[in-house]
């Protein structure tokens, strides 16, 4: 089977997702990537204390992945140094310029695209600000991904503090799609918040692609670093039980998983100068093959 032959989506947020990206950028129009938006720290947590808006920081740091021009990329991750602007990127200022000109969020990433001879789709969960929250036994709700991350066990649950719906693009591509990849990145504040938008949630149940889990090369920090692959898929499983991964990739050294109608597959995967990021290489060619096995 030739990659030219399927439509992907890959899905979660911040650098593993453009790194996913820019592995297969080749794919043109049969890529499509969906990015979460509920991020409130940095930049982008800034830019959201005072004016109700969808995080932008994701969205940006994916499509820099897939520009053709490094100029342009240079220029969307510029962050500026001094005064007010100290540590905001243009590109997180740019789109939210055009959100409170009434663009919406599909018509920024539409517009960016055009402009740096993207192919490859590129969407957020939902134009709807939202924001992520954690749920706890005996425990008050933890609100805004800067506070899980600083948890230190699993939440019972993650749901969004309001009722958004997803682009209808986004559903549309995940129901036409092939092969559904999940991460690599953050668990819990990158995977899991677009899953909890409804409709994606829904059409993910209902595609009948494969859907493959990438995970980290590296043990995460806050609430999953006491989590292994195990424990991460079985409280997935219980979150969002009508969803079925079919396929995992890992590090050489994971412990084999024991789960019923799912492919694990190991393989070297790290980058020679820095290891807790994936060789794009060798993450191509370990998907191609586990692609190639569950179809």
């Amino acid at each position: 089977m030739q990659l030219q032959q399927i439509n992907l989506v890959a899905i979660g947020g911040g650098h593993g997702l453009g790194k996913v990206l820019n592995t297969f950028s080749s794919l043109g129009p049969n890529l499509t990537g969906v990015v979460a938006t509920t991020d409130n720290g940095g930049s982008t947590g800034r830019l959201r204390e005072n004016v109700d808006s969808i995080a932008w920081g994701d969205l940006r740091n994916c499509i820099t992945h897939l520009s053709k021009s490094q100029l342009g990329s240079d220029l969307l991750n510029y962050r500026f140094q001094h005064n007010e602007l100290d540590q905001h990127c243009l590109g997180n200022l740019i789109f939210f310029a055009l959100e409170q000109l009434d663009v919406s969020p599909v018509g920024v990433m539409e517009v960016v695209r055009r402009l740096l001879k993207i192919d490859s789709k590129l969407y957020p969960m939902t134009e709807q600000p939202t924001d992520l929250i954690a749920h706890y036994a005996n425990q008050p709700l933890v609100h805004g991904e800067i506070n899980i991350d600083k948890q230190s066990q699993m939440p019972e649950c993650l749901t969004l503090a309001d009722s958004v719906i997803a682009p209808s693009r986004v559903t549309r591509a995940i129901l036409n799609a092939n092969v559904i990849l999940l991460g690599p990145g953050s668990f819990l504040t990158s995977i899991m918040p677009a899953l909890l938008v409804k409709d994606i949630y829904q059409a993910l149940a209902q595609t009948s692609a494969k859907i493959i889990f990438i995970d980290n090369l590296a043990p995460e920090h806050g609430p999953c670093a006491n989590a292994d692959l195990t424990k991460r898929l079985n409280w997935f499983k219980q979150n969002c039980p009508d969803i079925q991964i079919s396929g995992v990739l890992s590090g050489e050294n994971t412990e084999p998983l024991k789960f019923d109608n799912l492919t694990h597959m190991q393989r070297a995967l790290n980058d020679k100068t820095v290891f807790y990021r994936h060789d794009e290489r060798k993450l191509k060619q370990a998907l191609t093959e586990l692609i190639c096995a569950l179809r």
